[in-house]
């Protein structure tokens, strides 16, 4: 994984950790079900981000290493696409 992007996960993983504690603090302090869900709902979607800043610096370094064959590059470009659309 390349320096910049190192940073902007490790950055989304501690926001990501941020809310599992509000949501322990939620569930310690029995609210409701409806905020606990929202809390999860956006842990989720956190993860997600997380996961589309990895696959798409993965996609990125996979067209780097083939750059210089078209089939390679479009095989890779088509990779990532269906592994984003699997998020």
């Amino acid at each position: 994984m390349v320096a910049d992007k190192r940073g902007v996960v490790a950055s989304r993983l501690a926001t990501i950790e941020g809310h599992f504690h509000a949501l322990h603090r939620m569930v310690d302090e029995g609210r409701g079900y409806r905020e606990i869900v929202q809390q999860l709902v956006a842990v989720r979607s956190s993860i997600d981000a997380v996961v589309q800043v990895i696959v798409d610096d993965l996609t990125s370094d996979c067209v780097q290493s083939v750059r210089g064959s078209p089939a390679a590059r479009s095989t890779v470009l088509e990779l990532r696409d269906v592994v984003a659309s699997a998020l």
